[in-house]
């Protein structure tokens, strides 16, 4: 058996004719990934009609000095649940660092800081996850239903969210266009 390849830090793209609408044309953030499974915050789609200040208000946090920019829809599983990705020039008790990129920010102490215009510099709130058991990615990585390209802080924060697919396979040097729902065998 193959041993399993680790992508925290990365970005999953999903492949055409993945089979599962949800991920269509999905782009997400891989936050951590071993053994034990995987959790990666989608960040190739927004919610519709719900943004940041929105969110700030249901939890009762004066909005302060915060923008108010879209949230992201961060995957199918505990769509209530808030996520903040964001560089590492902020990190809280809980924040996990991801790689050497990014940390991920769960707890509303985030939520805080950036409204009082003390947090992290770059940032982006998605609700839900993406998630996998042992084992599951690693089985749909060999099985052409995603592709792994590096992550970076362009694609992350500075690329439109609707050119996020297509330019995150752009960095590994494909070109989306050309590619097909087909699998081959030789």
């Amino acid at each position: 058996m193959e041993a399993p390849v680790y992508l925290s830090g990365q970005l999953l793209l999903a492949l055409p004719g993945m089979g599962d609408p949800r991920f269509n044309h999905a782009v997400i953030a891989m936050c951590a990934h071993d053994e034990q499974g995987a959790l990666g915050i989608g960040i190739g789609k927004l919610m519709p009609r719900f943004t940041f200040h929105g969110l700030l208000g249901q939890l009762e946090i004066d909005p302060g000095q915060a923008p108010d920019v879209p949230i992201h829809i961060g995957g199918p599983v505990e769509p209530q649940r808030g996520f903040v990705l964001h560089g590492l020039d902020w990190g809280g008790q809980d924040s996990l660092q991801v790689g050497d990129r990014w940390a991920l920010t769960s707890t509303l102490d985030v939520l805080r800081a950036i409204a009082e215009g003390r947090g992290p510099t770059r940032w982006l709130v998605a609700l839900g996850y993406a998630g996998w058991g042992a084992g599951q990615l690693d089985e749909e990585m060999t099985g052409n239903a995603w592709f792994a390209t590096p992550g970076n802080d362009s694609l992350l924060f500075e690329t439109p969210v609707e050119q996020r697919w297509s330019a995150g396979f752009a960095t590994a040097g494909v070109d989306a266009r050309l590619l097909t729902p087909e699998i081959g065998h030789a």
